[in-house]
This record gives structure tokens, sequence and C-alpha cells, in this order.
């Protein structure tokens, strides 16, 4: 006996319901009818927000003069009256109504009629406002577009599932227009750090996205086979050494938005793949760069949302510099209550970190302590703008020492709202000095340490050829996007994060918004 065929065999979707089948129905009828479902061309003259904010308050005799507009879109609402109908029509830009009449459409009626929620038309017509004063597109022409099989989610609900909006996020852009707003702000911000740069004289370049040995920053690679060169290579952690290395060629202010990728776990604030924007600026240190940081994040916040006191998570934040400069033991002795410092042994820190609450377990490394002390009592108190400077030598192997005091270096890290957004320091120029502290975490790495800096000979020899003293900085820009649109998630701003393998629910048969009107 043969069996009957299945969903991918008929050309319906596996998880396909009665509404996908009924609009694939609709499919075949407008073939049958000789219109193409998916059709092609449509000469667009007008964006429906551009035509809405235009037009907002213009008299009848301005609309009238206006002439004809033609406008294409999703449809993402419908209302039949019988021998009218009217839309609304979204683009990109925005949204417009739409009014259709079977007497001025005449055979395209149907047509008109025939959408459903989701598909895409285009029309041509005379603006006017109806006796409610809306905006209005009077429909004199309409072509079909291409056919939506799914329907959108249910109009009043929207889609709230948040793994699912991530998910699907072009579901997601079409129903919830503050997530499209989150994304175009993060375009022009990008856009807007590009401009800062560019005024100051850095110039954008681009460094290798897959490196042979993966470096600038503490963090476990993505491994990958080049099978030509018959070698390994990694996906860059961040572009740091690279770099370095053309400042050293003589490109004294350099700067890249690069995507990075850290083999690490998902949280609210990390996803394996992210945008970061780095850049070094020769003949400077870490103390120029905070006050860079500083003038950047309030031309930014002043430029894009007109202020600079923003709201993130309901906490008032002020990005007015100048902003509090806390050194790094400064902000341990502070969290425990006792004085502690590069020289305090791991005994005594650790006995400090119990009394103070902090879950350290069995006595460990000093290193491990500071971050533990760090983590638990400092970073949850750091709400206001913070420039967190002065870390001991042993957490930062790329940067300068301090010349009062050789135990630290010469970096700061910027917190806002308890979350790291920037890290920079005064460069490491001394290659003698480099390759010590390589070699330590050559050391450590044998120990086990999957996340230490790897032994980089060959910028090694770039920097024995000479650098300048240079400071460099590295900002998050998914973060930074985060706290400028009040996201509580670092996925709220990437359009397609990372996410365990979906698990496929049964197909549900809710109706989608104004399904089964048409």
């Amino acid at each position: 006996m043969t069996a009957p065929p299945s969903a991918g065999d008929s050309g319906l979707p596996a998880d396909a319901n009665e509404l996908v089948r009924r609009r694939l129905a609709k499919v075949e009828a407008l073939r049958a009818r000789g219109i193409d479902p998916f059709g092609g061309r449509f000469p667009v003259s007008h964006w429906a927000g551009d035509v809405a904010t235009r037009f907002r308050d213009a008299a009848e005799d301005e609309l009238k003069s206006a002439g004809a507009v033609s406008l294409a879109g999703r449809v993402m609402a419908l209302r039949h009256h019988g021998k009218t109908c009217f839309a609304h029509l979204r683009d990109q830009s925005g949204a417009i109504q739409l009014y259709a009449r079977a007497d001025g459409l005449g055979d395209r009626y149907a047509l008109f009629t025939d959408l459903d929620i989701g598909d895409f038309a285009g029309v041509t017509g005379e603006l006017f406002r109806t006796r409610t004063g809306e905006l209005t597109v009077a429909v004199k022409e309409v072509e079909f577009l291409s056919k939506a099989l799914r329907p959108l989610p249910e109009k009043w609900h929207g889609l709230r599932d948040v793994e699912t909006r991530y998910r699907q996020r072009y579901v997601d852009l079409v129903v919830n227009p503050r997530v499209r707003e989150a994304f175009v702000f993060k375009t022009r911000l990008i856009q807007a750090l590009r401009a800062f740069l560019d005024a100051r004289g850095f110039l954008e370049v681009e460094t290798p996205m897959m490196q042979p040995i993966p470096g600038g920053a503490a963090a476990k690679p993505f491994q990958t086979h080049h099978n030509a060169l018959d070698m390994p290579l990694f996906l860059r952690i961040a572009p740091e050494l690279y770099l370095k290395r053309l400042v050293v060629g003589g490109l004294e202010r350099v700067y890249e938005i690069n995507r990075s990728f850290r083999n690490e776990g998902i949280s609210t604030q990390h996803n394996p793949e992210f945008t970061m924007l780095e850049f070094y600026q020769a003949y400077a240190d870490y103390n120029d760069l905070m006050e860079l940081t500083e003038e950047m994040f309030r031309e930014l916040a002043q430029g894009l949302l007109g202020r600079t006191d923003i709201r993130y998570q309901g906490e008032l934040l002020s990005l007015a510099p100048p902003w509090r400069r806390l050194p790094f033991f400064q902000a341990l002795s502070e969290g425990l209550g006792t004085p502690v410092g590069p020289a305090t042994e791991a005994p005594a820190l650790h006995a400090a970190a119990a009394a103070a609450g902090v879950p350290v377990g069995q006595p460990g490394e000093v290193v491990a302590l500071w971050k533990d002390v760090f983590d638990a009592l400092v970073e949850p108190r750091l709400v206001q703008p913070t420039f967190v400077t002065d870390f001991p030598i042993e957490l930062s192997p790329l940067s300068r020492r301090k010349r009062d005091n050789p135990r630290l270096v010469d970096r700061f890290e910027l917190f806002i709202c308890r979350r790291e957004i920037a890290n920079a320091y005064s460069e490491l120029n001394d290659p003698v000095d480099q390759r010590r502290r390589f070699e330590e975490q050559a050391r450590a790495r044998e120990r086990g340490d999957e996340e230490a800096h790897w032994l980089d000979e060959d910028f090694l020899r770039a920097l024995e050829y000479g650098m300048p003293p240079t400071a460099g900085e590295g900002i998050g820009i998914d973060r930074l996007t985060m706290l400028l649109t009040d996201s509580p998630s670092i996925r709220d701003v990437i359009f397609f994060p990372h996410l365990r393998p979906e698990h496929r629910e049964p197909p549900q048969g809710e109706p989608g918004a104004g399904e089964g009107a048409s």
C-alpha cells in the first residue's frame, strides 16, 4: 500500500496548520487568475513614514496638490466594510492608512480584499483625511507583491515569548516596533562612533578575523582548519595585536569596528559573537583615553538622545563628565573594609574576603582572590560611570607598568550600571618585558588556564622594530547599545543571537491578526 504524501511532498511546511493551508489555497487561486503571488518590481515613489511625517499637519488643499504617491510594504491591518476596505501599510520608514473602494478599483478591488495580514502590496493613490482626521491614501491602483504563508502573531498579544523572539527575529522585527528602533539606533550609534574618531584623525582599518595565533584578550578561541595551507586557524578574540602592528608601521591613530568571537558561556551580557570598537593612539597614555572616552560618551548621548542623563532599567545615570576614577586596590579595600594591596598575601586576603561574606572556598592563589572580591563586592556598587584604574600586573599582560609602582599597570576598565563597557591601557612597547609576560602566560596555559594569552613571536618581532608610546581601548558596542536603549539583555541588540538547538512544538492553530476577515 502506498503511503500518503508527506507535508514536504505536497509543498507544505512540516508544521503547516489549517491557516497555512488556507493561505496556500489563496496562492493557487491567485495563479489561476493569472496573478503572480510572488511578484516582482514595483516603482516606489515615496516612503510611508516620510509621507506621514511630511503631511501630518497639511491642509486639504496641500494634500490635493501633492499628487499621486506610490507605496509598497507589508499589510499590517485590514478592516472590511462591504464595498470599502481600510488597511495599514508598513515599510521600513513607518506606516500609513489605505482606503479602497469597489467603485474606485473596479476588478482590482477583489485583489485588494484578497490580501491577508502580512502580505506585501504596492499601491498608488492620492492623499486625503478621513472624517476622524487620519492621513490616508485613497487607493487607485494595487499590485500583489508577495504572499505571506504564515500568519503573524495575534494582534493584541504580539510576539512575547522571549526565546521565540530571538529565534525568529524576522517576525520580532515585524510585530515589535521597539525592537526595530533599537537596531536602527545601534546603526546610528556605530555611524556616530565613526564620525567621532574620523574627526580626530583616526583611520579605520581591517585586520584578520582568522588568525594563526589568537591574541589580544584572555579568552578561549574557536578553532578551525585551513585545508589548502593545512594549518589550524582561530577566530579572533580581539584585533589588538594586529592593530598595534599597524602602529609599528606608522599608522599612528587607527580603529576597527569588528566582530570578535569567544568560546564562552551565554548570558544577558555575553554572546559568543559580538561587536567591538578598538582604537589606538600613538604618543598618548591611558589618562588621555579616559578624557577621550568621557568626551565620546557625552557626545554620543547628546547627539543620539538629546541628553546626558539617561535611565537604565529604572536607575538614573549621568554620563556628563567628569567620571569617578577608582584605583583597583582602593576598590578592594573599600569593599572588604580593610586595607589590601598588591603585596597582601593570599592567606590574609582569603581571611578578609571570608569575613566580608565572599564565597571564596578553600584558600587559593591571590590573583583568583582579587577577581572573587572584585566581582562580589566592587562591581555591584559601580552604578554611575566609573573608571577602575591601576590594575595589578598579573591581570594585565599587555599593559605598561606604572613608573611609580611596577606591581601595577596603566590600565582602566569603565563600568556603568555594574557592567564593564570598555577596557584600555597604556600599551606595553618594551619587547623584552612583553616576552617575559608572554612566557609567564604560556606557563599558565601549561597549568590548565585555557584563557591565558598565547606567545606570538611575530608580534614580538614587530615590537622589536619599535612601537611609539601608545594607548589603546576596546569598547563593547553591544553593551553600549544596551545601555543607551535601556535593553536588559545583549540578545535584544544582536539580530541573531546564538541559542540552543530549537525544540519544535506541535503546530498551533491560533489565528493571526485579522485572520479570516478577508
